[in-house]
């Protein structure tokens, strides 16, 4: 199956996730909220690997598990800074600043992968940049 519907279904989904997020940090910690929630995406995600048969054992041995180790340890950081954002502040602005994510990960592969930089690239995250600028600034 394509990567597509994937990123497509993960757009869907994740669209939901700041708006409710900033609903559940009214009244609850948001320490609380990125527990419960994060919980369940660990639940989730083992529940697939189990059903697919795949390798956990030999993940954490690999060694590529330095990146992986790495990544949670980074997506931790970001997730609950990124909850205590939304609970402090307006999801309008929390999340394109978040989302300026997606240039800085763009210039990360394009720096540390050795990915190819097009013109249309920086376009497209030129005008990314824009887009948030435009939406985050009040």
């Amino acid at each position: 199956m394509s990567y597509l519907p994937y990123a497509l279904l993960g757009l869907a989904a994740y669209t939901f996730v700041a708006p409710l997020t900033k609903l559940a940090t009214r009244d609850l910690s948001s320490t609380t909220v990125a527990f419960v929630t994060n919980g369940m995406l660990a639940l989730a995600a083992l529940a697939v690997v189990v059903v697919s048969s795949e390798e956990l054992s030999g993940a954490l041995t690999h060694p590529d598990a330095k990146y992986m180790l790495a990544a949670g340890a980074f997506l931790s950081v970001g997730i609950i800074a990124y909850y205590r954002a939304l609970a402090l502040g307006p999801v309008s602005v929390v999340v394109p600043i978040f989302g300026t994510f997606l240039v800085t990960s763009a210039a990360a592969g394009v720096v540390i992968l050795d990915e190819p930089l097009t013109a249309r690239k920086v376009t497209g995250v030129a005008l990314a940049v824009v887009a948030i600028y435009l939406v985050a600034v009040e």
